[in-house]
């Protein structure tokens, strides 16, 4: 089982957790959902959150050479609302200092990770992250997911609850999420289907905010997005792979 191997992976990072818990930052960290509410620039019809990853589990190496801070400033000159950091080790290559060279561009930051447990959430309170990732597929219980969340918020970190089905979706909200995700990529197969998360949007409450992800790599998908309700969407991969993700960028979110 896919999913399996990541909660196995972080088992090292949280006995280090229990034994040494960092020091949470005290600091105004910028609004994530405030920066996906704000009104839309003139000719742009979707918010970007622009993602620094290098590598992945389906791609393998992408850029594995990335300097996050140059990263995020090519992102915030290129029109990023916010900015995703995969902090995941073992099958991103990332890690959380990546976040604290991000923060110096000033966007707002997702810690995107397999987190799962309370520590790691209070972990997230040491970094610069404006929000952190909560994927229903690693943790369905209910009461977990909704703790988790609440947890987060009462710090001032967002949270952002990723979904693949309308039964996730279900899920999402009873734990009261207002941030919902939608990964077009099934996480255990990595098969991806955009269409399914387009027809998802339909479901859009309209006091939620709702964001597109995975297999977003060229204009006419964030129209796609835009046109059937989404709010933002997550773009990594097509970015990370141009030679110049700032002019990539760009492309992307206008004509």
């Amino acid at each position: 089982m896919n999913l399996q191997r990541f909660i196995d992976a972080k088992q090292e990072e949280l006995r280090a957790l229990r034994a040494n818990m960092p020091r949470p930052l005290a600091f105004p960290r910028p609004d994530f959902a405030e920066a996906l509410r704000a009104p839309l620039p003139a000719g742009q019809s979707l918010r970007v959150i622009a993602e620094m990853k290098r590598s992945s589990p389906s791609a393998g190496v992408i850029n594995g050479t990335a300097n996050p801070r140059q990263i995020a400033q090519c992102y915030a000159a290129g029109g990023a609302a916010c900015m995703s950091v995969l902090t995941e080790r073992v099958y991103f290559n990332g890690g959380l200092e990546d976040l604290a060279e991000a923060s110096s561009a000033g966007l707002p930051l997702l810690r995107k990770d397999f987190i799962f447990d309370e520590l790691q959430v209070r972990e997230t309170f040491a970094t610069p992250a404006s929000a952190l990732l909560l994927i229903v597929a690693l943790t369905p219980d209910v009461g977990r997911l909704r703790a988790l969340r609440e947890l987060a918020e009462e710090q001032g970190v967002h949270a952002v609850v990723e979904i693949f089905s309308e039964q996730e979706l279900t899920l999402a909200r009873e734990s009261g999420a207002r941030i919902i995700q939608v990964n077009a990529r099934n996480l255990e197969t990595f098969a991806t289907d955009r269409t399914a998360g387009l027809h998802l949007a339909s479901l859009r409450a309209p006091d939620e905010i709702w964001i597109a992800a995975s297999a977003m790599s060229e204009r006419s998908h964030l129209l796609d997005a835009a046109a059937s309700g989404y709010d933002a969407a997550l773009v990594g991969t097509a970015l990370m792979k141009s030679p110049n993700p700032m002019l990539k960028l760009q492309q992307l979110l206008h004509e």
